[in-house]
C-alpha cells in the first residue's frame, strides 16, 4: 500500500516537473519572441524624435527658411493622480481649452497609454511656468519649428508648412521628401506603473537636405517692394515680377502680390487666396508684349525685315465681321520696326497674316507657350494655347497681338530670354544646389537663328527710345534697354465682352550688347489710360532693373546721361499699346469668309471726326448728336482717347469709340 502511494507520488512529482519543464520550454524557446513583444508593449514606450527640416538658402548662402529648436510638453497619463486637476493646471499655463484637454487625458488613461503630447511649440514663458511646478508626470522635450527669418520675403517661392511640419506650398511642398529628413526613435523603459527607468536612442534623427535656390535675397526684396508700390499706385488687383538670367535660366527674383507671411497659418479664405503664386499659377492674356513673338516668327519664316513697310491703314481693320482698332489712331504705312515701336495692332495683324497660321502656331509653341516651364513649384499653369484646328477665322489676328492665348509671367520671361541669349530656349532654374551638389543646367534648345535674336533686340530698343510706347518710363541711364509694353484688355466671361480693365505688362532685357538680365513685370486689373503697360508696368521695371544692375555690378554700356525719371508724365497724345478690340460687340464669334483681309478698303464718304479730347461726356454726346454721329462711350470723366482719330473721314455707318477717364 505504501509502495503504491509512493508510486503515485513519484508520478505526480514527475508530471509536475514535466509541466514546469514544458512551461519553461514554452516561455524560453517556443514562444519566447511573442512574450518578449508583449513585455515590451507594457515595459517600453517608443517616442519619435523629429528630424529638423533642411534649411533653404538663397544663392549667396543667406537662410530663407530654417528649423529652430523649440519645446513640446508631454505627460504620462497613468501617473496623473487627478485628471481634473491636471486639466486645470495644463490648460491654465498652456492657454488651452480645458474640456478638450480633459477628454484627451481621460481617453489616454482608459486606453492605458503612458505617453501623450499635450502641446508642441510652447513659448519660453510657458516652459518656465511648467518647470517651476516641478511635477514628475509633466515632461518637456526638445522639438523643432519651421521659421522664415525674413517674414513674407519670397513667401510664394518657399511656401510653408502645416501643424505637423509637412510642406503645404511652394518649395516646402514640392521638395517635401528631401526637406523633411528621417525621424529618429527613442525607447523609454518603464516599470509596472509606467514610470520611466531608462531611455536609449534606437535610431538617430537625420536632418533634411539643405536646398540652395537661385534666388538673390537682395533682388527679391527689391522686386517685392517695387511690385507692391506699383500695384498700390495703379489700383491693380494683383501683380508679379520675374528677374531671370537669360543665359543660365536662373531665376534671380520672383515676386507675387498679394503676399503673406509663411510664419503665420492661414485663418481665412482671403489668406489662402493670397498664397497663390501669380508668376507661375495665374495665366492671363499678354496683349502687345506678344508682338515680340509675332515679329520673331516673321523674321524667321518670311521675307519681312525691320525696314519692310507695313500698311497700317487708318487705324482699324475689319476681319470677318470683327473690327480691331489702334489705341492712337492710324499710322499709315510704317516699317515693321515701327510696328513694334508704336505697338500697332493693325501692323502686327498684317505681319501675322504674312507669317500664316501654321508658322505662327509653330513658333508660339517653340517659345514654350502652352507648356509648363518645369520649375519645381506646385500648381504651375501651362497657360492656354488652342490647337491649330480650334483656331477660328480671326484667331491669327488675335494671337498676333496677344489675344486668344494666355501665358504666365514666368513663361514670358523664358520667351524673352530667347531673344536675349541669341535664340536658345532655356529651362528656368530655381534649385541651384542640393546639399553641396550644384545642379546641372539643362541643355538649351535653339529655336531662333542668332541673327534673328540680335535683330529683335535692335527692334525692341526702339520701344524705349523717343516715340516708343516705353519711353521715357523704361529708359535707364548708362544702359541700353530693349523692351516691349503690353496692355491687354481683360475679358469678362460673364458678359462675353472685353472690359476697360487691363493686364499692364513690360518685358525688358539689359544691356542690349550682352544681355545679362531679363525682367518681366505684370500688373493685373489696372484701370484707365494710366493702367497701360507703358505707364503702369514700365516704371516698376525701371526701379527693379536699376537696383538689380547696381547690386549685381553689371558694367554700363552707354555714356552717362541725365537720368530720365521713371515717373515722367507721358504726353496725353503719346502712343499707347492697348488693343481696343471688340468693344460693343461679342468677341470671338468668328464668321467664315474668304480673302476679307485682301479686300480694298471702302472709300470714306462720311463726315470728318471732330476732336473730342478733353470734353465731358455730356458735351461729346451733344456735339455728336448735332452732327448725326454715333458714339460708343466707355468709362467716365473727360474724353482721353477716340477712335477714329480727329480729322478722319468716316465710312458710312461707322461709329466713334471714345474712352473717358477722370
Amino acid at each position: 500500500m505504501v509502495e503504491r502511494r509512493l508510486t503515485w507520488l513519484a508520478v505526480l512529482v514527475l508530471a509536475w516537473g514535466g509541466a514546469i519543464f514544458y512551461k519553461l520550454i514554452s516561455l524560453q524557446v517556443l514562444h519566447h519572441q511573442e512574450y518578449v513583444k508583449q513585455a515590451r508593449l507594457h515595459q517600453e514606450v517608443v517616442r519619435e524624435i523629429p528630424a529638423p527640416r533642411g534649411t533653404i538658402f538663397d544663392r549667396n548662402g543667406q537662410p530663407l527658411a530654417m528649423s529652430i529648436p523649440t519645446e513640446a510638453v508631454y505627460v504620462n497619463p497613468l501617473k496623473i493622480p487627478d485628471i481634473g486637476v491636471a486639466a486645470d493646471l495644463l490648460s491654465q499655463f498652456l492657454h488651452m481649452d480645458r474640456e478638450e484637454l480633459y477628454g484627451r487625458l481621460k481617453s489616454s488613461v482608459e486606453k492605458s497609454r503612458g505617453y501623450l503630447v499635450i502641446k508642441k511649440k510652447i513659448t519660453f514663458d510657458e516652459g518656465q511656468h511648467l518647470r517651476n511646478l516641478a511635477i514628475d508626470w509633466i515632461k518637456i522635450q526638445t522639438d523643432s519649428q519651421r521659421h522664415y527669418p525674413n517674414g513674407a520675403l519670397a513667401a510664394h517661392i518657399l511656401g510653408g508648412v502645416d501643424f505637423s511640419e509637412h510642406g503645404n506650398g511652394g518649395i516646402e511642398k514640392s521638395l517635401e521628401n528631401e526637406l523633411r529628413g528621417v525621424p529618429g526613435q527613442e525607447r523609454l523603459l518603464t516599470d509596472v506603473k509606467r514610470r520611466g527607468i531608462d531611455s536609449q536612442n534606437a535610431t538617430e534623427a537625420r536632418p533634411g537636405t539643405a536646398i540652395t535656390l537661385t534666388i538673390d535675397e537682395r533682388l527679391q526684396f527689391v522686386a517685392e517692394r517695387e511690385l507692391a508700390a506699383g500695384v498700390a499706385a495703379h489700383n491693380a488687383i494683383s501683380g508679379s515680377i520675374v528677374v531671370m538670367n537669360p543665359n543660365t535660366g536662373d531665376i534671380l527674383a520672383m515676386a507675387s502680390y498679394p503676399t503673406f507671411d509663411p510664419n503665420l497659418p492661414p485663418i481665412s479664405y482671403e489668406d489662402v487666396v493670397h498664397r497663390q503664386n501669380h508668376a507661375t499659377a495665374v495665366p492671363f492674356e499678354p496683349g502687345s508684349v506678344f508682338k515680340v513673338i509675332t515679329l520673331s516668327a516673321a523674321l524667321e519664316t518670311t521675307h519681312l525685315r525691320p525696314e519692310s513697310m507695313i500698311d497700317c491703314g487708318r487705324g482699324s481693320i475689319t476681319l470677318f465681321g470683327r473690327t480691331i482698332h489702334e489705341a492712337h489712331g492710324g499710322y499709315g504705312t510704317i516699317s515693321m520696326a515701327d510696328v513694334l515701336k508704336h505697338s500697332s495692332n493693325v501692323g502686327a495683324i498684317r505681319v501675322g497674316m504674312t507669317v500664316g497660321q501654321a508658322n505662327m502656331y509653330q513658333y508660339v509653341k517653340k517659345f514654350g507657350f502652352g507648356d509648363r516651364t518645369g520649375v519645381p513649384l506646385p500648381g504651375e499653369s501651362r497657360g492656354r494655347l488652342r490647337g491649330l484646328k480650334q483656331w477660328g477665322s480671326t484667331s491669327l489676328a488675335s494671337v498676333s497681338m496677344g489675344q486668344e492665348v494666355s501665358v504666365t509671367t514666368l513663361q514670358l520671361a523664358r520667351a524673352i530670354s530667347v531673344v536675349a541669349n541669341g535664340g536658345l530656349l532655356v529651362r528656368p532654374r530655381l534649385i541651384l544646389k542640393r546639399a553641396d551638389k550644384t545642379q546641372p543646367m539643362e541643355q538649351p534648345v535653339r529655336i531662333l537663328q542668332a541673327e534673328t535674336a540680335i535683330t529683335m533686340r535692335q527692334i525692341m530698343e526702339g520701344v524705349v527710345l523717343p516715340g516708343g510706347t516705353g519711353f521715357p518710363e523704361a529708359r535707364l541711364a548708362g544702359y541700353s534697354v530693349a523692351g516691349k509694353t503690353g496692355s491687354a484688355q481683360i475679358f469678362d466671361f460673364a458678359t462675353k465682352h472685353y472690359t476697360h480693365n487691363y493686364n499692364g505688362s513690360f518685358v525688358g532685357l539689359v544691356p542690349i550688347t550682352n544681355p545679362s538680365m531679363v525682367v518681366v513685370v505684370t500688373l493685373n486689373g489696372t484701370h484707365g489710360t494710366n493702367g497701360y503697360g507703358g505707364r503702369a508696368a514700365a516704371p516698376v521695371f525701371h526701379a527693379v532693373t536699376t537696383e538689380a544692375l547696381r547690386l549685381l555690378e553689371i558694367p554700363k554700356d552707354l555714356p552717362d546721361e541725365p537720368a530720365i525719371a521713371a515717373a515722367s508724365v507721358k504726353p496725353a497724345d503719346a502712343d499707347e499699346d492697348v488693343a481696343i478690340a471688340d468693344l460693343g460687340s461679342e468677341p470671338n464669334i468668328l464668321l467664315d469668309s474668304e480673302d476679307a483681309d485682301d479686300a480694298a478698303p471702302p472709300v470714306a464718304t462720311g463726315p470728318t471726326v471732330p476732336n473730342f479730347k478733353g470734353k465731358t461726356m455730356r458735351d461729346v454726346m451733344a456735339q455728336a448728336a448735332s452732327m448725326g454721329l454715333i458714339i460708343l462711350p466707355a468709362g467716365s470723366g473727360v474724353a482721353r482717347i477716340q477712335v477714329p482719330a480727329a480729322g478722319t473721314a468716316l465710312h458710312e455707318g461707322e461709329r466713334i469709340r471714345v474712352q473717358f477717364s477722370r
